[in-house]
C-alpha cells in the first residue's frame, strides 16, 4: 500500500482513534511491564519516550488538525499518568520521561497537523 493511500486512511477520524487506542495500549503494556521483562532496544530511554508519545501523538492530529493542541494535553496526560504509575509496578518514574513524553507529544502532533495540511490539501 502505498504512503499516500495508507495517510488517506488514517484521516478518517474512526481508524485515527482505533490506531491511537491500539498504540496507547502498546505504550502502556511497553512502559508499564517491569525493565528485567523487556528486551533491550537500541537508542536512549528519553529517544524511546520521545518516539513513542510522538506516535501515539501522530494519528489523531493528522486526521482533526484542529484538535492538535487537545490531542498533546491528552497524550501529556497520559504520559504524566503512566510515570506516576510506574513505581507501583516495579519500574521507576522519572519527571525526565514525562518531559520527554510530553515533547514526543508536541512534536507527534504538529507534525501529524501539518502533514495533513501538507499532503491531504
Amino acid at each position: 500500500m502505498r504512503i499516500r493511500s495508507l495517510l488517506l486512511l488514517v484521516s478518517e477520524p474512526r481508524v485515527a482513534l482505533a490506531v491511537t487506542a491500539l498504540l496507547a495500549l502498546v505504550v502502556g503494556i511497553a512502559t508499564l511491564t517491569p525493565q528485567e521483562h523487556m528486551p533491550p532496544a537500541p537508542g536512549g530511554d528519553k529517544l524511546h519516550h520521545f518516539l513513542a508519545f510522538g506516535a501515539l501523538a501522530f494519528p489523531m492530529a493528522f486526521a482533526r488538525p484542529g484538535a492538535a493542541i487537545r490531542v498533546v494535553l491528552v497524550v501529556s496526560l497520559y504520559g504524566a499518568l503512566i510515570e506516576v504509575i510506574q513505581p507501583h509496578v516495579g519500574r521507576h518514574g522519572d519527571v525526565m520521561d514525562a518531559i520527554a513524553n510530553a515533547g514526543g507529544a508536541i512534536c507527534g502532533s504538529v507534525l501529524g497537523a501539518v502533514s495533513n495540511r501538507w499532503l491531504l490539501r
